[in-house]
Formats: structure tokens, sequence, C-alpha cells
């Protein structure tokens, strides 16, 4: 029982030190809240989840050895393709001023923006190839129940943290001018850019 209360406690911590430091879906679940609403932060986890429970397949069938080569190409990839997010975001902001008090629900996918801002973002990848599959396999050699805790202390993390995020700035857009409202979007795609720009001229 100690075990895998241990796990569940390590899973978390690691999950919200981890959610604390800024990165691609922080500013995307930023973007989304003020668009959508609170319910913007649980649903971007969910994509986030996605993609950490194929990681965690991977792991465990064995799958956790990469080579520089392949560590180049997902840095590219993803950075790359966080470039264009930034891009995009920062395009949807100059109208944001006319719209902002409107949830667009047609045009904005929160599930498919954290399965995109996980999928891309090299450092989750370098991340769980490297700390995170031990912690699994560590896990593992107690029994499957510890890496189940140790994973769901680490989405309990993931999914407290963006819920607050989301939350927060879903009510602070009201007291938004029309400008704030512009520029924080403006500053959620700079970052996008400049993150994904790092990874690409990085390797």
């Amino acid at each position: 029982m100690f075990e895998l209360l241990e796990m569940l406690t390590i899973g978390f911590i690691l999950g919200l030190t981890g959610a604390l430091v800024p990165g691609p879906m922080l500013f995307v679940t930023i973007d989304t809240s003020l668009k959508r609403g609170w319910k913007a932060g649980p649903e971007i986890f969910v994509g986030h989840a996605i993609i950490e429970f194929m990681v965690c397949v991977l792991i465990i069938y064995g799958i956790t050895a990469v080579s520089d080569s392949t560590v180049m190409a997902i840095s590219i990839l993803g950075g790359a393709t966080l470039v264009i997010f930034g891009l995009m975001t920062m395009k949807s902001a100059k109208g944001a001023a006319d719209s902002m008090h409107e949830h667009n629900k047609s045009t904005s996918k929160p599930v498919l923006s954290g399965i995109l801002t996980s999928a891309s973002n090299p450092y989750f990848w370098i991340w769980w190839l490297a700390a995170g599959s031990a912690l699994v396999l560590r896990g593992l050699e107690i029994g499957l129940i510890a890496a189940v805790m140790f994973m769901a202390g680490h989405w309990l993390a993931d999914l407290g943290y963006f819920t607050v995020v989301s939350a927060s700035f879903s009510k602070g857009k009201k007291l938004m001018s029309p400008k704030v409202y512009e520029r924080v979007l403006l500053f959620c795609g700079l970052f996008l850019v400049l993150f994904g720009s790092w990874f690409i001229v990085g390797m």
C-alpha cells in the first residue's frame, strides 16, 4: 500500500512541476479559455492524456530507446508545428476585439489542441523517453497497479492545474478591454513561435 501511495505522490508532484513550467499547452489553454470558457482546460487535458496514454503503451512494449537522428526529427517537425500553431493564434488575435464576448465553439477544438501541443512539443517526448519511461518501468516492477497510480497522480496534477488556469482566464476575460484581450492572444501566439523556433535552431 505504501508503495502505491508513493507512486501516486511522485506522479502528482512531477505532473504539477511539469505543468507549472510555461509551455505550449499552457498558452493554448489561455488562448482557448478566452474563446470558449473554463471547460477548455479539462478538454485540452483530455487530448494531452490521450497522447500520454499512447506513450505509456509504447514504454510497456519496450520502445524507449531512440537514435539521435530520431530526436532531431522530432525537434524539427515538432518545432515547425508549434511555429505554425503560434502564427495561426497571432492571426486570429487581430479580430479578437470584435468577438471577445462570444464563445466560438465551431472553430475551436480543445481536445485536438491538447493532442497537437503535446505531440508537437519536443520536450514532451524527450522527457517521456528519459525520466518518464524510467518511472513507469519502476512502477511496473512493483506491479501494474503501481504504474497506474503513477499516471493517475500525474493526470490529477495536470487536470487540476489546467482547470484552474482556464477558469481564471475565463472569468478574467470580463475584466479585459478588447485591446488587452488581443495582446494576451498575441503574446500566446508569439510564445509558441519562439518556443518552436528554439527547438528548430537548437537542432
